[in-house]
């Protein structure tokens, strides 16, 4: 009896769908992706995202096409520095801070190294990019 009540609730049970996060719009890349741009879609699509919040807020790194899945690479933080553009260079060691203006030789995200070239100078160096989009170099 009991095995018989089991085997009922489990028949009773509404199948498990899964969900997949799919774009609406052409987004192009290194456009940020807003809360309207994707949808959740029933279906499973191996490495695909499942949650909006993985996506919304986030830069594509290449074209997201309208009806097709977002994958798990296609996006990643957005940019705080473009290339070309002229970023403060933070340099601090113990208590000595030295602050420059530099241009951005490449384009990075909040955490990512890029390599600037300071503009007195002439001389290239890496650094961090930091939350407010300045350079942070450490020795």
């Amino acid at each position: 009896m009991r095995t018989a009540l089991a085997l009922a609730l489990t028949v009773a049970a509404p199948p498990l769908t899964a969900e997949t996060l799919i774009a609406t719009r052409l987004i192009r890349a290194q456009e940020v992706i807003g809360p309207g741009d994707v949808i959740l879609a029933e279906g499973e699509v191996p490495g695909a995202l499942t949650d909006p919040a993985a996506a919304v807020g986030r830069e594509a790194r290449i074209a997201l096409y309208p009806g097709r899945p977002v994958m798990r690479g296609q996006t990643a933080a957005p940019a705080l520095v473009e290339r070309n553009q002229i970023v403060s260079v933070v340099y601090s060691r113990g208590g000595l801070k030295v602050t420059a203006e530099a241009r951005a030789l490449s384009r990075a995200a909040e955490g990512e190294p890029v390599r600037v070239m300071n503009l007195s100078s002439r001389m290239s160096v890496t650094g961090t990019v930091a939350p407010d989009g300045s350079v942070r170099v450490n020795p």
